[in-house]
């Protein structure tokens, strides 16, 4: 703590912490407003490459989640995004049903599906239990091709039971991913703050201490674990209803690599502006370098060192220019 800070009185302490959350808070409304009036100003194509990118951000939530609360580091929610995918392009294409029922269902199968995983992997740490969730994202592609009469197979399913019926198809994939995009990061604000996050974060960093208060670290494990789980579902979810298509060609272990990337170009915040930021490298630096050739892995691996280091000195770039201003 710095000697400004201890000089603070309790009421000055308490009002520079509501105003950061204030400020953050006005942050995030902002950009929830230039999402919600972009498609007046973006053409068809841009509106699904964007409902795409919100889709993708949850992913990256589900991940970093994991990654702050768990500790650990997984390469197997393409498992989990598969989950929530199918669950909405069955249910619409055998029977009609929108996402009203679908992502509930969607959302349940992730977490029940996060704490079977859990169970048995709940002494693994470390590279072990990245190999275990790599063998969980290697298998996805051959599971979804072997119960092809329920999935469709190679062919995939098609989704286009609207969400709301009258509007747009277009613009409810849009808008569908952002709502579902916002309505998680509340929740997992909601999460932070409350004594259940604590008790979670105190589990990873602590785990004497959280014994002492009752939260065993298994039990955190596992419920994180289901979390993080259920957030993946929501991904796939918004993913099939974003994308119209659901096909094994996009829950591939590439993918869930592409997830784990965006959790780490976003430092694995929790934040609507941190996810969207790895939702966007996912989905719009691979579009945008797809006339590159040959050239696509050394250009995506340029401009994720790009990011992580823009990242890493961009704290000290502010502060070297807050002191030449407060200097002249």
């Amino acid at each position: 703590m710095s000697d400004h800070a201890t000089h603070l009185a309790p009421g000055q302490v308490i009002l520079s912490r509501l105003s950061g959350v204030a400020t953050s808070g006005l942050t995030t409304a902002i950009l929830v407003a230039v999402l919600i009036v972009m498609p007046v100003m973006l053409g068809g194509s841009w509106i699904f490459t964007l409902g795409l990118c919100f889709a993708n951000s949850i992913g990256v939530l589900a991940v970093s989640l994991l990654v702050r609360y768990g500790g650990e580091v997984s390469i197997g929610h393409t498992f989990f995004t598969a989950l929530g995918a199918y669950s909405v392009g069955v249910l619409d294409t055998s029977y009609g049903i929108s996402l009203w029922a679908s992502v509930p269902l969607a959302l349940l199968l992730g977490v029940m599906f996060g704490l079977l995983f859990a169970w048995p992997s709940r002494n693994l740490h470390g590279i072990y239990l990245a190999v275990t969730t790599l063998a969980l994202a290697l298998a996805v592609p051959e599971m979804i091709n072997n119960f092809d009469t329920l999935t469709g197979g190679y062919e995939g399913l098609y989704v286009a039971t609207p969400f709301i019926p009258g509007i747009e198809m277009g613009l409810q994939r849009y808008y569908v991913a952002l709502f579902l995009l916002v309505l998680v990061c509340l929740a997992v604000a909601r999460l932070r703050r409350s004594r259940q996050g604590m008790a979670l974060l105190l589990a990873k960093t602590n785990a004497a201490a959280a014994d002492a208060f009752g939260t065993r670290r298994v039990w955190a494990r596992l419920s994180i674990m289901g979390i993080s789980g259920g957030i993946g579902a929501i991904c796939g979810a918004a993913l099939a209803f974003s994308g119209s298509t659901v096909s094994p060609g996009g829950f591939t272990f590439w993918q869930a690599i592409f997830l784990l990337v965006g959790s780490v170009v976003s430092f694995y915040g929790l934040s609507l502006t941190r996810v969207l930021i790895g939702g966007a490298f996912v989905t719009l630096v691979p579009q945008l370098l797809s006339a590159s050739g040959a050239w696509i892995p050394v250009l995506y691996g340029l401009a994720l060192l790009g990011m992580i280091l823009l990242g890493h000195y961009l704290p000290r770039i502010r502060e070297m220019m807050s002191r030449k201003s407060e200097a002249a």
